[in-house]
């Protein structure tokens, strides 16, 4: 992948597609590559898609000190962007991809056209927070979760029951899954992208924020609550809210992408 030298980071990004800017922003772990086989296909038919790997997973590395927070991460979109794009762009993200799409829209308005964060809030809380916690110290511990035991626990917290117990679709995303937690990528990017997520808050940012932001929840998502969700939208300046039922918080990848996309589609061409 080129790569693009940031203010704090090399990026290693890709794009694919013509026509005007989105860019993709993965969750805690995710990288260019989560993209690759439920969304560019769809997108790269009337729109430039750029992806890219977020420092402390992939190829993008940074030598600023640790802890990184949200807002250095945001920076390396704003880097991003400004290199290889044409901003305004359409700015996409899920789970702590939502978080940094927001952060980006709060500090670097001038950048994005929409918004569109996905299995989001402004603020761990509660289960959230525990949650995250309890993933964290686990690691500090000196303790990981690899393979099928990582696949058995994760996919619990993407996927609504009915897909788990879907004995056709559970096989493949398992192995979707269990190739991805049979790599080192999820268990070294989980202090440096899980830690910001549980430290940032935006309530009080989120209100001067001018750019339309749509944010989708999942009514079975049990990783981000759609209550969290909601109260972005509530908060944000320009703020609209969208429920889907039925789905997980990863159902966009395998399980839902043929309603999603066509959404999230629509909501870009608003704006561009």
């Amino acid at each position: 992948m080129p790569i693009v030298q940031g203010s704090e980071a090399n990026i290693h990004y890709k794009q694919v597609g013509e026509g005007s800017d989105i860019v993709w922003v993965s969750g805690a772990g995710g990288t260019a590559g989560s993209w690759d086989a439920y969304q560019l296909p769809y997108f790269a038919d009337g729109f430039r898609n750029t992806t890219y790997d977020c420092r402390g997973v992939g190829t993008t590395t940074s030598d600023k000190p640790m802890p990184w927070m949200i807002e250095d991460f945001a920076l390396d979109v704003a880097d991003l962007i400004r290199a290889v794009c044409d901003p305004p762009v359409a700015l996409v993200g899920l789970s702590f991809g939502g978080g940094i799409v927001q952060q980006v829209a709060i500090d670097y308005p001038e950048l994005i056209s929409v918004a569109i964060p996905m299995g989001t809030g402004a603020v761990s809380e509660g289960w959230t927070w525990d949650y995250q916690m309890a993933e964290i110290d686990w690691r500090r511990a000196g303790n990981r979760l690899d393979g099928m035991m990582a696949v058995i626990h994760y996919a619990a917290m993407y996927y609504p029951a009915r897909v788990l117990g879907d004995r056709v679709l559970w096989p493949k995303l398992r192995d979707e899954l269990l190739e991805y937690y049979q790599t080192d990528t999820a268990e070294d990017s989980l202090i440096t992208q899980w830690l910001p997520c549980v430290l940032f808050d935006q309530r009080a940012q989120l209100p001067q924020c001018q750019v339309p932001m749509h944010v989708i929840a999942f009514d079975q998502d049990v990783q981000a609550v759609p209550q969290d969700g909601e109260e972005v939208a509530a908060l944000a300046g320009k703020g609209e809210f969208h429920l889907f039922e039925g789905m997980g918080h990863c159902s966009i990848y395998g399980h839902t992408q043929d309603i999603l996309n066509p959404f999230i589609a629509d909501l870009v061409r608003r704006y561009v």
